[in-house]
């Protein structure tokens, strides 16, 4: 499977007007914690791989909602996600295997044993949006900023570059520009960052 993404820095306020005045519909609003892993054998950061942990929370109204239940352990849901070096100059395409985790503490013992060390965590609050057959993400990333990503998957690698051509013309239309596009991970923007605050 191919994840074909592009992203760019924008007002999440402003592009979700822009949305619901285009008609696309809200599917879902959640937390997130991103744990990332650095590998025993090779080095992530030079093969441009990464591999994390997510746990994450519904939220009830938006990126700006709370915790849907809180009380409720249940409501949490974790999944394993590998994902591979960028396949494409012009947007963030990369190969992505993902499953879910019963026990996300388990599944961090798991990788400790084998030798995957922690390298950091991103934690965000997340809304999902249907926009012309893409899902459209308004992300606000604590310490890094806001974001919009459009993403599709695909099962061809042949689409990739006409759907990247989709989703830069979607991205258009909602008013923001390509050009502005960011190919850097939320982990990569909060890691740089932390390097500056040194």
């Amino acid at each position: 499977m191919y994840e074909v993404e592009i992203k760019v820095p924008a007002d999440v306020g402003v592009v979700r007007e822009r949305l619901r005045e285009a008609g696309a519909e809200r599917v879902d609003a959640r937390r997130q914690r991103d744990a990332y892993y650095d590998a025993p054998h090779r080095d992530f950061a030079e093969t441009d791989e990464a591999l994390r942990v997510r746990r994450e929370v519904p939220l009830s109204d938006g990126i700006d909602g709370e915790p849907r239940s809180s009380a409720d352990s249940s409501a949490e849901t974790t999944k394993l996600t590998y994902k591979g070096p960028r396949l494409d100059r012009e947007s963030k395409t990369r190969v992505e295997h993902e499953t879910a985790v019963d026990d996300g503490e388990a599944m961090a013992g798991v990788l400790s044993e084998l030798g995957f060390d922690p390298a950091a965590v991103v934690e965000k609050r997340r809304e999902f949006w249907s926009f012309e057959g893409f899902t459209v993400t308004l992300d606000a990333v604590d310490g890094v900023g806001e974001f919009v990503e459009i993403e599709r998957e695909i099962g061809d690698e042949g689409a990739i570059e006409a759907t990247r051509d989709e989703a830069l013309a979607a991205l258009d239309r909602l008013g923001l520009d390509g050009d502005s596009q960011v190919r850097t991970s939320y982990l990569g923007l909060l890691l740089a960052d932390g390097e500056r605050d040194d």
